[in-house]
């Protein structure tokens, strides 16, 4: 008996490493990514991924392949509104998009939440099987029996197979990270990736999981509360008016009343900019500086520049030496890592753009080694794809320090609130002249006219004392200042 059941196992593992290697005799065997396998139409579902460290919701913003339509991997599926832009959703496999089940123009859709279904080439797509659980429920709405009778979902064939090939299990870094961080085995979780790859959307949809049991586990006894004796209200005396405490809404299609409002709808974007810069202004000691800086051979040298067919805007050569007055000074280049200062060894500028749908800041990576012709090149590249929603989420997070210039608009001077964990932002305001008395090369006084340009430097107290913020300052206005000595270009 024991003979029989070993040469049986033998003889299914041989099987699966003959189709492993079918390849040279015509056949192929495919390890799929699916979840459940089922008879007549099996699916691959594609769930609202997390395309950004702070996203905790998206909007489908527009799906770019119809139901029915051939999808190859690496094609775009549809563009996703996060908390920083909209990121187009590519497919990780080839097959027929079979069924949207979040339509465009949808919002708040939970991570982990199913967004679409597809089916194998050659598949009836029309006939794909709709999971009975289509998104996670919520952690309030679960209850302990719920969580205790919840059926486990059946691995894939390869993963049923892997003790007995000692197979590896194949997880991406970014999912091994959160797995760790949870304390959650990798074997687990059934992944749905290429090729058997755990995704860092498996690992989130096993860790929220694993939170409503967790939650729901340590769920206390209601208290009992001892019954209170209901009294009768007053009857308010006649003369009393009431008075709401909000004026009422306003009803579409009909003129608006006198004291009514309509509620604007908050995008993802916004709600995270009102988050951070709460968090900003309410953890973060502000400290400001600021200096007047001389242009004139900025000015001078851009006229140069221009006859030989090379565009640089100021901004360029502020963002330059910037990343000079960094790399002189390298306790300005830091960070707050919650306990203290991090040292860090690249110095990436965020610039500021405004934007339809509000502030981001894309980063110019290595600023300190690029040239002012690259910077120029590399700063529009980054601003005209933030203004179209098409930044990727390595283009926007990171970065060193932060500058935010507002002199298009026409503002002289402001001060800008630190995006955190950086340790300083630059707030630049608009070129004006002035008239000042100086004297000419034999002495004589004469009235020169300086084109002056103001800088506002805000630090975070914990990590830049006023001396420090001082010394950049005036190190700044003296490579601004003198562009060919402080190896601007």
């Amino acid at each position: 008996m024991a003979a029989s059941l070993r040469l049986g196992c033998q003889g299914i593992v041989r099987s699966f490493v003959a189709g492993l290697r079918g390849r040279g005799r015509g056949g192929a065997f495919r390890l799929l990514h699916t979840t459940e396998r089922q008879w007549g139409a099996p699916s691959v579902q594609v769930f609202m991924p997390a395309l950004s460290p702070t996203m905790e919701e998206g909007n489908i913003v527009k799906w770019l392949k119809k139901e029915g339509e051939m999808v190859n991997a690496g094609d775009a599926l549809c563009d996703i509104e996060t908390d920083k832009a909209v990121v187009t959703l590519e497919s990780n496999d080839d097959g027929v998009l079979a069924k949207i089940m979040v339509q465009e123009g949808s919002r708040n859709i939970r991570l982990g939440s199913l967004i679409a279904l597809m089916v194998d080439e050659g598949q009836d797509w029309t006939q794909v099987e709709i999971p009975s659980v289509q998104t996670p429920p919520p952690p309030s709405a679960a209850t302990a029996a719920d969580v205790t009778v919840t059926p486990q979902k059946a691995k894939p064939a390869f993963l049923l197979m892997a003790p007995l090939l000692n197979f590896r299990v194949r997880i991406s870094p970014a999912a091994r990270h959160i797995l760790d961080t949870h304390g959650v085995d990798p074997k687990t979780v059934v992944p749905s990736g290429p090729r058997g790859i755990i995704t860092k959307e498996d690992a989130l949809r096993v860790v929220s999981q694993k939170s409503v049991k967790v939650e729901t586990a340590v769920q206390p006894a209601p208290e009992k509360v001892a019954p209170v004796t209901r009294q009768q209200p007053v009857a308010p005396p006649a003369v009393a008016l009431h008075r709401p405490s909000e004026p009422p809404m306003s009803i579409p299609g009909t003129p608006p009343a006198p004291g009514t409002f309509t509620e604007i709808p908050t995008s993802n974007i916004r709600k995270v900019i009102a988050k951070r810069l709460t968090e900003s202004k309410s953890t973060i000691p502000h400290a400001y500086a600021n200096a007047d800086c001389d242009l004139g051979a900025v000015l001078k040298l851009r006229k140069e520049l221009a006859k030989d067919n090379i565009k640089v805007s100021v901004n360029d050569f502020i963002i330059k030496a910037t990343a000079v007055t960094l790399k002189q000074m390298p306790e300005v280049n830091v960070t707050w890592n919650g306990e203290g200062p991090r040292q860090l060894e690249s110095i990436d500028i965020s610039i500021a753009v405004a934007t339809e749908r509000g502030l981001i800041t894309p980063i110019i990576k290595q600023a300190g080694s690029k040239g002012i012709q690259e910077i120029a090149d590399t700063a529009k590249t980054l601003a005209q794809k933030a203004r179209n929603g098409k930044l990727l989420p390595e283009e926007y997070q990171g970065g060193s320090f932060s500058i935010s210039n507002l002199g298009m608009f026409g503002i002289t001077g402001f001060s800008a609130v630190i995006n955190p964990p950086q340790a300083c932002i630059l707030a630049v305001g608009r070129t004006r002249t002035e008239l000042a008395l100086a004297e000419d090369e034999d002495g004589n006084p004469e009235i020169s006219k300086k084109e002056l340009l103001n800088v506002t430097l805000s630090s975070d107290g914990r990590l830049i004392n006023d001396d420090l913020a001082s010394m950049f300052l005036e190190r700044f206005r003296n490579n601004l200042e003198n562009p060919l000595h402080s190896a601007l270009l």
